[in-house]
C-alpha cells in the first residue's frame, strides 16, 4: 500500500466506538486524522474528553503517536436545530418515537457527518474515512446500517469523483467484541483508558463511575455498553 493510499479519517466522538476505530485506524495506516461534529447534543461532555483521550493514545505507542495526524471539529448546530430528538432537546432519552425509532435517533445525522468527513478528507488527500456505526448492536438507528453506508459511499464517489472508502471495523461486531478487539489493539492498557476516558452515555453523566466507565447507567448506550462489558469480562475469566 502505498502512502498515499495508507491514509484515513476517523470520525471521532470521543465515545467507546470511536475511540476503538482510531486505535484500529493507527495500527494500520501511515497517516491518520480525526474529525468531530458539534452539533447541540445534550452529552457535549464527549467533546471535552476528545482531545485527552488523543493525547492517551499516542502515549500507548511511538509508533501510533508517529502516525496521529491533525484533529478538526465542525460546528453543525443547525442539525440539532432542525431535528426533533432526545439526544438535542430536553425529551426523555427512554422514550420512542411515533414511528418506532428510537427517540435518541437525530434524523441524518450519520449522512451529514459521513458527507462532511468525506469533504475534508478529500481535500487532505486522506483515501479513508473510519466511523463506528454498527449494526449488530445498536440502538435502532437506520443510518448505521451497512447498506446506508454502501448507498452513501457510492453517493460520495459519484458526486465527487472520488475514490474513498468507507470503512466500518465495527460493523459485524457485537459491544463485547468490540472491547475484545480493543485489547487486541492495545492490551490492558487501551481497554483501562476507554473505560476511564471516554464518554457513551447519551445524559452526559460523568459523576458515576462503574466498572465499564462513566455514565447514568440508564440510557441504551449506558446498557449497551455495560452489557457488553459483563460478556467481554466473563469471556476473559
Amino acid at each position: 500500500m502505498n502512502a498515499a493510499e495508507s491514509s484515513a479519517l476517523v470520525v471521532f466522538s470521543g465515545g467507546q466506538d470511536s475511540t476503538t476505530c482510531l486505535a484500529w485506524a493507527l495500527s494500520r495506516y501511515e497517516r491518520v486524522g480525526t474529525i468531530g461534529f458539534s452539533y447541540g447534543q445534550r452529552h457535549a461532555v464527549e467533546m471535552d474528553c476528545r482531545e485527552p483521550i488523543r493525547q492517551a493514545l499516542a502515549s500507548l505507542s511511538p509508533l501510533w503517536a508517529s502516525r496521529l495526524g491533525p484533529d478538526r471539529v465542525i460546528p453543525l448546530d443547525v442539525l440539532g436545530e432542525v431535528s426533533v430528538s432526545a439526544l438535542t432537546a430536553d425529551l426523555p432519552v427512554a422514550s420512542s418515537r411515533a414511528d418506532g425509532l428510537p427517540a435518541t435517533f437525530v434524523p441524518g445525522r450519520n449522512l451529514v457527518f459521513l458527507t462532511f468527513a468525506a469533504i475534508v478528507a478529500f481535500q487532505r488527500g486522506l483515501k479513508r474515512v473510519v466511523t463506528g456505526v454498527c449494526e449488530t448492536d445498536f440502538s435502532g438507528y437506520p443510518d448505521c446500517r451497512d447498506d446506508t453506508i454502501k448507498a452513501l459511499q457510492t453517493a460520495l464517489n459519484l458526486g465527487m469523483s472520488a475514490r474513498l472508502v468507507l470503512e466500518t471495523p465495527l460493523m459485524w461486531i457485537d459491544k463485547a467484541e468490540t472491547w475484545a478487539l480493543a485489547e487486541t489493539l492495545g492490551g490492558d492498557a487501551l481497554v483501562e483508558l476507554i473505560v476511564q476516558e471516554t464518554h457513551t452515555c447519551y445524559n452526559g453523566d460523568r459523576g458515576i463511575r462503574h466498572d465499564w466507565g462513566f455514565g447514568c447507567g440508564e440510557c441504551d448506550a449506558c446498557r449497551l455498553r455495560s452489557a457488553g462489558w459483563q460478556r467481554y469480562t466473563q469471556v476473559r475469566s
